[in-house]
């Protein structure tokens, strides 16, 4: 069955780092502020910034627990894979530099990983295409079988990944792709 993967459903709020916290409070902070000094334009720029970030990090971590329960049932299955976290990876897409997770997936010699983050300061740019974050799923020595991912808002709000298709369309991704990645990997 292909379905869609919106990110509608929230049960808890993803985990957060402790520079994630304390930078969640520091906009908190500087809201508070913002509003008090009469700044109500910049209190709401600050407040979407942090709705946007907690979407970010809940597709973020949505994507990786993904692929790491899927490998961990692959693994239950015999698959001996090896599961790798990297925080604070930072890497380009386009000119901008995106900073967040980079997760590898390791079976023999084959790797697959995905990089997901979003710009963090003005200098790191921003993401193309009215994203809010990027992914690049990359399969070691099989690069036509790479894709790259792009976050954004869905028209109900909720956060939805896209596939970036070669002729320049997207399309949504799906509980079918993300499998087919993982066969690709474990495949023999």
């Amino acid at each position: 069955m292909t379905r869609s993967l919106p990110l509608s459903v929230l049960t808890s709020p993803p985990e957060m780092s402790e520079l994630e916290e304390a930078w969640e409070l520091a906009l908190a902070e500087a809201a508070r502020r913002a509003q008090a000094a009469g700044r109500a334009d910049i209190a709401r720029y600050l407040d979407l910034r942090a709705k946007n970030d907690l979407l970010r990090r809940t597709a973020v971590d949505w994507l990786t627990a993904s692929l790491t329960s899927l490998a961990g049932e692959a693994n239950r299955d015999g698959a001996g894979i090896r599961i790798e976290r990297q925080d604070l990876h930072r890497f380009r897409r386009g000119s901008a530099t995106m900073v967040g997770i980079q997760l590898t997936l390791r079976s023999g010699v084959r790797a697959l990983s995905i990089e997901t983050g979003w710009p963090r300061t003005p200098r790191d740019g921003i993401v193309h295409g009215n994203g809010l974050a990027c992914a690049n799923i990359k399969h070691f020595g099989r690069h036509r079988s790479n894709a790259e991912l792009l976050l954004v808002r869905s028209a109900n709000g909720s956060p939805e990944w896209f596939v970036l298709e070669k002729n320049g369309r997207r399309s949504p991704l799906t509980e079918t792709d993300v499998r087919t990645h993982l066969s690709i990997l474990t495949e023999t």
